[in-house]
């Protein structure tokens, strides 16, 4: 939803329904997972995608018709030979959207999710999928607000249960479905609530402020991270040089890191490849949670810089965690080309993807996403 919020926000404002479409279940190789939204506006207008086209014609419709009736409604797509290019997927997987309509009445709590999303700041939203519930009722849970948060679901140990539960899966950054009872008992056959969870963009930290950095830099941008360039060397670490990072930082890369937070989604690059910078970096990062830890050289410099960390008292588990010398063999040879390739480890390693051919795989392209 990040990408088409302006024009939710405008139409919003305006008090003019309009309705939204969100992907709450795919299956087989769907095109778009989970929380991909599309939503249609007064006059027609259209924003954001659900299949990549294979179906937004009839999701066109379907959400005029439930911005007009003020109904949500649930509707699954799939594979059908004999409609596949106006209402199936072509890619053969099948997806599950939610369609309700959004205005200040249905959806109080509209206007304050929209602006922690913009301003990136963490919150979940609940909604009623399926169930004796009030299908598309939804309740808006950040980290730090009380049992009362803006909506319903329809009861009060409902609510309870889903807002503890929408905060375990903020912290993970995690976008799911739940099943309860009624009134929030744990229950397979009852309510279903899709839990779509909004946290702050991952960051990337790149060390060292030379042309590769640049490229990655620019690649960790389109790929939605928060950049960081961060190098001990004033007149290289400057924000004329890196206009895709967020911030450009001149400090030594190890004192930086050590004054910073990191979690299971950051991404750690190491473009410096010279032991007075990257070894007691490294020192610091692999001590540290993060989803990436890569460095930059040859194979010789890995394994000389190996034998340093060894020797600073790293363990084998640590050491194993860094990806030296970083990037799929693509065979790149330029900045974009070598930023190319860190991108595609990083993918691979997040959506764990064997990163071989599609031609040399079988089975789904799309794999179940590993919790």
């Amino acid at each position: 939803m990040r990408e088409i919020l302006p024009a939710l926000e405008r139409w919003y404002a305006a008090r003019v329904p309009f309705g939204l479409a969100t992907v709450v279940a795919v299956g087989g190789s769907a095109p778009r997972g989970p929380g991909a939204a599309m939503a249609v506006g007064p006059d027609g207008e259209v924003v954001g995608s659900v299949s990549g086209g294979c179906v937004e014609g009839a999701v066109f419709e379907l959400a005029r018709e439930v911005a007009a009736s003020g109904e949500a409604r649930l509707e699954s797509f799939g594979y059908s030979d004999e409609d596949a290019f106006t209402v199936g997927l072509t890619c053969g997987g099948e997806i599950t959207l939610l369609v309700r309509p959004v205005t200040p009445a249905t959806d109080p709590a509209f206007g304050a999710v929209a602006g922690s999303v913009g301003a990136g700041e963490p919150v979940t939203v609940a909604t009623v999928v399926a169930g004796p519930a009030p299908r598309g009722a939804t309740l808006a849970v950040w980290p730090d607000t009380a049992a009362d948060a803006p909506g319903t679901l329809g009861t009060d140990g409902l609510d309870v249960a889903v807002a503890a539960d929408a905060r375990g899966e903020l912290a993970l950054g995690a976008t799911v479905l739940r099943h309860y009872g009624p009134h929030g008992e744990r229950r397979e056959d009852d309510v279903t609530v899709f839990l779509q969870s909004f946290a702050p963009p991952p960051r990337m930290l790149v060390f060292g402020a030379i042309d590769y950095a640049a490229a990655v830099a620019r690649i960790g941008d389109f790929l939605g991270y928060r950049v960081t360039v961060c190098d001990a060397r004033p007149v290289f670490a400057t924000p004329r040089r890196f206009p895709a990072a967020v911030e450009v930082v001149v400090d030594w890369p190890h004192r930086y890191l050590r004054g910073v937070g990191t979690d299971e989604r950051t991404v750690i690059c190491v473009l410096t490849h010279d032991p007075r910078f990257d070894v007691p970096l490294l020192e610091e990062a692999l001590r540290r949670p993060a989803a990436y830890i890569g460095a930059m050289g040859s194979r010789r410099t890995h394994d000389e810089r190996r034998d340093r960390l060894a020797e600073a008292g790293l363990t084998e588990a640590e050491l194993s965690r860094l990806r030296s010398p970083l990037g799929l063999d693509l065979g790149a040879r330029t900045p974009e080309e070598v930023a190319v390739s860190v991108a595609a480890e990083i993918v691979a390693l997040r959506w764990h993807g064997s990163g071989v051919p599609l031609t040399a795989t079988t089975g789904a392209i799309h794999a179940p996403a590993a919790r």
